[in-house]
């Protein structure tokens, strides 16, 4: 049976029990015609009117068996009245009509409060609760002083939460700001959960118990401006009363979604201070991960703040045992720590590899104590990826399938109704490929592993390229590693000029497949390795406070070890990067001299005047770029002026003598484009060669594919002209004025030597 209903503006489908709610609007050639909401049983094509006549009509949600809706409304405004008051409808079947079951004025709702437009709503397991949001009542615009007197300023406060830059960025988001709410169906009764006090509320997989919990970081936000992280409180909400308890105050770290158990009777999270996870079981906090030996937070971590956590792969039935991840490994913790934690997985530290748990079905609120068990792994040395079957065997997992080889694999898919497994898999000179991996039953043998797509196979007509690991000593004598990417017809009894394209560490992306496409702003290795160079991308490894001498103590290391291979032309060396990448390009380039040519995307080249700057994006202040994170000083500037001028270019840029060019957009988001603007004009003052290229409108990364078409022409000319002694491009050679902008683009090959 088919059914056509006009003018719907919006509609839900429900998950099960087959109803549909649609939205429709007036009939504009009708003035007496009113919207209306249908609800149409979709096996019968049985259609309803729940409610007639209304402005706005939002959130349809239903119970997850179908039998009962939910909706907010604005029924009452006049087309310009400028306060409009919604209301939360229900629906079930035991009225003709969507009945009102609450407004600004219901019993419950705070004082100047009143029904959320924007919040999501949601009906418990049981469909006795309703969960909804409500918001402040805003004041009317002002509209009665003439526009040309309204004075426009942002008024800066020291006590401010938050700079003023972000409160413009989040003002949509905090416009529409909502605090949650519970209407009990069964009592009919509103009780307001969240607060100003308790702003972000948790509500449990399994929603039908006594309680909700709620963090808040309420008189703790202005250190935001150096830390970007706020410490939090943790507190317990009763469903019925709304009656709030603190569980722990001013925690700093991590508390995550998967924190509640499913049935919300237990949390868990993880503490900074302590480099330890926590627990609450109702009535006690525990401190429950000591007896596990390895760090739970990221062991490579070398930036001032503080590492993360590797997380939480799940909870167990029962609530009362939580499953940890280490780098390697997963480890079963009691809550109540009546138990030594252990090592269920066993073999990952000892292999190398970490495990990471795969969800395979959204539904499944707790670990599988059955069914397919995946696992996605890579190995932290071969940098080879798998995935693993894993089953349990008296109370631990024994992999007993694998996948495995030097790929990189997606996340993966199960067959609804088979034991099939389905992702992608590639490498960097394989494009990812759709598979099937027919599981089977356990412990069979080995599934079988299909390909079942080929979607590049016009790359076969191309000179593509290998990529491998390149292990070497760093200056200070650790142990370093990259990955070396050399074109596919490499020839060693040739010599290949060399591009460095870093950030921090690589080696983890190995595998990973680069189309040849238009960049945004980094070296599109792929491109660079067909047309015959040889490309290294290093892993740095950072010593805080010491950034520019920790990227030349493994980028130069990286190139005096490739000088000494007899296929490297060690006079024809380059280097780029783009953001972090940038920057270090630019402090390298005060540094040594022996790279021939060089380009900086997005740097910083003074840190004293970026640490104050904002971040136009978000509207952050960069302090905690450098007191705590990327930028790796770990000091503010008034602590440690020499480390901010020592990290930064703009210093040493009579030591120069590379060719550099220089990307800064005026929209930057990240990097203000006038410290590209320092750069340029300190290295033209001091007569060094150098170029800017600043895209109109342009952001961080280039995001318009005219733009990033562009700048791989121009990347491409500047590297082949330097390292391949081609004939420099006319915008290299004599610049392009103001006035020819646009009409003439200097990509053409100059008459002149630069």
């Amino acid at each position: 049976a088919k059914l056509a209903l006009p003018r719907i503006s919006e509609f839900q489908l429900s998950k099960k029990g087959g109803k549909l709610v649609a939205e429709q609007a007036k009939n504009s050639k009708d003035s007496l015609s009113k919207a209306v909401i249908l609800l149409v049983a979709v096996p019968a094509m049985q259609i309803d009117t729940i409610l007639r006549g209304g402005n706005d009509f939002r959130k349809f949600s239903f119970s997850a068996d179908g039998a009962r809706l939910a909706f907010v409304a604005e029924r009452d405004a006049r087309p310009k009245e400028l306060v409009k008051y919604y209301r939360l409808y229900h629906y079930d079947g035991r009225t003709d009509t969507a009945v009102a079951i609450a407004d600004r004025n219901t019993a419950g709702m705070k004082l100047g409060m009143t029904i959320s437009e924007f919040a999501e709503l949601r009906f418990s397991e049981s469909g006795a609760r309703l969960f909804f949001g409500t918001a402040p009542i805003v004041p009317a615009k002002d509209t009665l002083t003439p526009e040309a007197e309204q004075v426009k300023v942002d008024i800066w406060h020291y006590r401010d939460d938050y700079l003023q830059t972000q409160q413009l960025y989040q003002l949509k988001r905090d416009q529409e700001k909502s605090f949650q709410a519970v209407f009990h169906l069964d009592k009919a009764r509103l009780v307001q959960l969240g607060s100003p006090e308790a702003d972000v509320v948790y509500i449990p997989t399994h929603d039908d118990g006594n309680v909700v919990y709620a963090t808040s970081d309420l008189g703790k936000r202005i250190s935001f401006q150096w830390t970007a992280t706020t410490k939090k409180d943790i507190y317990s909400i009763d469903v019925l009363s709304g009656q709030r308890k603190l569980i722990k105050a001013d925690l700093n770290g991590d508390f995550f979604s998967a924190s509640v158990s499913p049935k919300g009777t237990a949390l868990v999270w993880y503490d900074a201070d302590l480099q330890q996870y926590q627990s609450w079981d109702g009535s006690n906090v525990r401190t429950i991960t000591r007896s596990i030996p390895y760090k739970l937070y990221d062991e490579l971590h070398d930036s001032p703040g503080p590492a993360s956590p590797y997380g939480i792969a799940g909870w167990l039935p029962g609530d009362t045992n939580v499953l940890i991840y280490d780098r390697y490994d997963v480890w079963q913790v009691n809550i109540r720590a009546s138990r030594t934690a252990k090592n269920i997985t066993q073999v990952g530290r000892k292999q190398k590899e970490n495990y990471r748990f795969v969800k395979l079905d959204p539904e499944q609120h707790y670990f599988p104590l059955q069914d397919i068990l995946c696992w996605r792994y890579q190995h932290q040395e071969s940098r080879d990826g798998g995935l693993a079957i894993a089953q349990w065997e008296q109370g631990y997992l024994r992999f007993v399938k694998r996948q495995t080889g030097a790929f990189a694999y997606g996340v993966p898919v199960k067959a609804a109704h088979a034991p099939v497994l389905a992702y992608t898999k590639e490498r960097f000179e394989k494009s990812p490929d759709l598979h099937v991996w027919e599981v089977g039953a356990l412990p069979a043998a080995e599934g079988a592993e299909r390909r079942l797509s080929w979607i590049n196979p016009q790359q076969q007509q191309y000179n593509w390229g290998t990529a491998s690991l390149y292990r070497w000593k760093a200056l200070d004598g650790k142990p370093a590693q990259g990955i070396m990417y050399l074109p596919e017809n490499f020839d060693r009894t040739k010599k290949y000029p060399v591009l460095f394209y870093f950030y921090e560490t690589h080696t983890e992306t190995l595998h990973s497949y680069i189309p040849p496409a238009p960049t945004g702003s980094r070296l599109n290795i792929s491109f660079y390795v067909s047309r015959g160079y040889i490309v290294v991308s290093p892993d740095i490894h950072y010593t805080r406070g010491y950034p520019a001498k920790s990227c030349y103590n493994y980028v130069v290391s990286a190139a005096n070890s490739l000088a000494k291979l007899p296929y490297i032309d060690a006079k024809n060396m380059g280097i780029q990067g783009q953001s972090w990448g940038g920057i270090q390009v630019a402090q390298l380039v005060t540094m040594t001299t022996m790279f021939k040519a060089a380009w900086a995307g997005a740097p910083v080249a003074n840190m004293t005047s970026a640490y104050g700057g904002i971040r136009w994006e978000s509207g952050m202040n960069r302090q905690f770029q450098y007191e705590v994170s990327q930028s790796r000083i770990g000091a503010t500037l008034w602590e440690r002026p020499d480390l901010y001028i020592e990290n930064s270019p703009l210093f040493h840029l009579p030591k120069v003598k590379t060719p550099l060019v220089i990307m800064a957009n005026d929209a930057d988001g990240a990097v203000p484009w006038y410290q590209g603007i320092e750069l340029f004009t300190g290295m033209r003052r001091l007569g060094k060669q150098v170029w800017m290229l600043n895209y109109n409108g342009e952001a961080h990364n280039l995001r318009e594919r005219k733009n990033q078409k562009d700048i791989s022409i121009r990347q491409q000319q500047f590297f082949d002209w330097l390292l391949k002694g081609e004939q420099p491009a006319r915008w290299l050679a004599e610049g392009v004025p103001a006035l020819r902008k646009g009409r003439d683009w200097g990509i053409d090959a100059s008459d002149q030597e630069e």
